[in-house]
């Protein structure tokens, strides 16, 4: 039988990793799965063509391009804590899914490439996090390849990221000098196996003889000094300034070799903080929710269609805020006050599921739906809380829609609808004519669109040039949006919701319009939930 709820929550450490593409997350994802005895072998993420399927990229394009392209989940104990680790997409066309799964995430881990260093993807989604106030643990990945200066890296995250960089671990050379790294705070030298598979070498005191064997004088006089400057030119690492998101801890390491990837996980173990108490509303009222209250809570951040290609099935990513759940309980809707029972709840392993028996605050379990759940919901025992809902931002690049064979008109209505309610992509419906008007942050979102609705639901569709460069949510009162829309019915729509939307030729065009329209507001996001 488990703890109490206010127990096992402290026990859970949920993060995300976050990472400009090509920085190594998926390597380092599957290297964490293995130091914390998920799985026996990490997947080939440097194998071509079929084999390219590693764990956590398991839709298929995801395979074939070799680029994480949705938010997976995976679970696994170790040493007596409960690690739910939030894969994220890296590339820059899938950040609204990205920012949604940072809303689950109590922590992060930013991968940075040894040799490029803070990237413009890597900056946008430090951003998110510092808006949501996330402790960033910093991974510098690839040292076992030519690699910048660790001081400049050290200089680039305080200027770049306004954070005071507290290395834990010092690099002794990179590349094919990269001979491993000290671990400050006892002094010892960690050596860098190139074989992953033999393990690497224990870990030698700074001092001891032994270390003759593995550097050379001048690579030993380098690292040591190395390692005292940094210690003098940096802060000492403070869990309190990591928590409060001013101070990064620093590992240096190489996924690809599973080096300092244990180190990772036991940073993340000591200092990630478990689950916190979270802002809510409660029949309006201001109210806070904490992971050890007795009723059971959460809001769904995230859904995903067709993981189970044999099942039409809709999986909505719940994470618990607080209480204990268990299988068969339930649960109500804020949004729409309909109870649902959860009978079949998921513990994911990437695409692989078991079922959840039980599960507490900060675990994130998959609800089976469809098309009941949707991103932003709030649920709970009473259906009375509601946490801040998940906004939706305006596309970027919007594109008419349509089917090649038109006897299947309906299937993509359907099939729209339903990656809509994921939140891949945005669905507006035209007030006047029948063409589907489909929105997306950037180009590859409709590509990724394409060959879904080609494999899962056996639509051949064709992207076409839309009039429209700009969608914008209307608020205001219903007369004055009323009076506004009869107007400028041509660039009227609504979306998945029904709310009124406003597609304007061009951003001089919407400037222009909420100048004569000043009771109209004219938004670029809008928040569900």
């Amino acid at each position: 039988m488990s703890n109490s709820p206010a127990v096992e929550a402290a026990r859970r450490r949920t993060f995300a990793i976050i990472s400009h593409p090509d920085a190594g997350k998926t390597t380092l994802t599957e290297n964490l799965l293995l130091a914390g005895g998920a799985i026996r072998a990490a997947g080939a993420v440097r194998a071509r063509g079929e084999n390219r399927r590693t764990r956590s990229d398991w839709m298929k394009i995801e395979r074939e391009r070799g680029i994480s392209v949705s938010a997976s989940v995976m679970t696994f104990d170790h040493e007596g804590l409960m690690f739910n680790l939030l894969d994220t997409p890296g590339h820059e066309d899938f950040s609204e899914d990205t920012y949604r799964t940072l809303t689950a995430a109590d922590a992060a881990v930013m991968v940075l490439d040894a040799a490029k260093g803070i990237e413009p993807q890597t900056l946008k989604l430090f951003e998110v996090c510092r808006l949501r106030d996330i402790p960033i643990v910093t991974f510098i990945n690839k040292m076992d390849r030519e690699a910048q200066d660790p001081f400049a890296l050290l200089d680039e995250i305080a200027t770049k990221l306004a954070l005071d960089p507290a290395p834990l671990f010092w690099p002794a050379g990179s590349g094919g000098r990269f001979k491993g790294m000290v671990e400050l705070r006892t002094q010892t030298f960690i050596p860098f196996g190139r074989n992953r598979e033999e393990g690497h070498p224990a870990p030698l005191p700074l001092d001891s003889n032994a270390l003759d064997g593995l550097l050379e004088p001048e690579e030993r006089e380098e690292v040591s000094e190395g390692a005292m400057l940094v210690q003098e030119a940096s802060k000492p690492f403070d869990p309190q300034a990591f928590l409060e998101g001013h101070m990064t801890p620093v590992i240096f390491g190489s996924a690809l070799r599973h080096f300092g990837v244990d180190q990772l996980l036991q940073v993340l173990g000591t200092y990630a903080p478990p689950p916190k108490t979270v802002a809510a509303e409660r029949g309006g009222a201001e109210t806070h929710v904490a992971p050890g209250d007795p009723e059971v809570s959460g809001f769904v951040f995230k859904v995903q269609a067709n993981m189970d290609p044999n099942h039409r099935d809709r999986i909505a990513f719940f994470r618990l805020t607080s209480g204990r759940f268990s299988r068969g309980m339930k649960l109500k809707s804020q949004g729409t006050g309909k109870q649902m029972s959860v009978n079949a709840p998921i513990m994911f392993f990437a695409s692989d599921r078991e079922l959840a028996e039980e599960a507490f605050a900060g675990d994130v379990i998959g609800i089976p739906n469809h098309g009941v759940l949707r991103v932003g919901d709030s649920l709970s025992e009473t259906g009375t809380l509601r946490f801040a809902g998940l906004p939706n931002f305006a596309p970027e690049i919007l594109r008419r829609v349509r089917v090649k064979d038109p006897l299947k008109a309906k299937h993509l209505k359907r099939a729209l609808e339903g990656l809509a309610e994921e939140g891949v992509t945005q669905l507006f419906r035209p007030v006047l004519g029948s063409d589907f008007v489909v929105g997306a942050v950037g180009q590859l979102q409709f590509e990724v669109m394409a060959d879904r609705l080609a494999n899962e639901y056996q639509l051949d569709v064709i992207f076409e040039a839309a009039p429209y460069a700009e969608a914008r949510w209307l608020a205001g009162t219903p007369a004055d949006i009323d009076d506004f829309g009869s107007k400028h019915r041509t660039a009227m729509a609504t979306d998945i919701d029904e709310s009124a939307i406003f597609l304007g030729k061009s951003a001089w065009e919407i400037s222009y319009v909420a100048e004569r329209y000043p009771k109209v507001s004219f938004l670029r996001t809008r928040e569900r939930g």
